[in-house]
């Protein structure tokens, strides 16, 4: 998935806690969040720059969780990455490959990079 198709994909999904979000689908719309809130703190009000970052939270919560998902996980892990230092944990699961099959939370991401089993 690319950078458009991602951040258009995760704001059309906000509401969406349930189903699978490939890694590309989650990372390139945490740039998007990391970038829109650079740029807004170096040129808007404070009082405009919560709006903006309220407004991307929510998506970017139910990509992670999406992407929790992928991988196995539940979207109850989300909860960590509010707290100091366990928001490592969360990051690291989010680096990881796609279940290589359909799991529990649906089926695998049409742009999933899947893990290989060896042979």
């Amino acid at each position: 998935m690319q950078f458009q198709e991602s951040v258009k994909t995760c704001f059309n999904r906000f509401s969406d806690f349930k189903g699978r979000s490939s890694r590309s689908e989650f990372w390139w719309f945490f740039s998007f969040f990391v970038g829109m809130n650079f740029v807004s703190n170096a040129i808007l009000p404070q009082s405009v720059r919560i709006i903006v970052a309220l407004a991307m939270l929510v998506p970017l919560i139910s990509a992670l969780i999406r992407r929790l998902h992928d991988i196995g996980k539940p979207g109850i892990w989300a909860i960590m990455w509010f707290i100091p230092i366990a928001h490592l944990v969360v990051l690291y699961f989010a680096l990881q490959k796609s279940m290589p099959t359909a799991n529990a939370y649906g089926d695998l991401p049409a742009d999933a990079d899947v893990i290989k089993k060896p042979h």
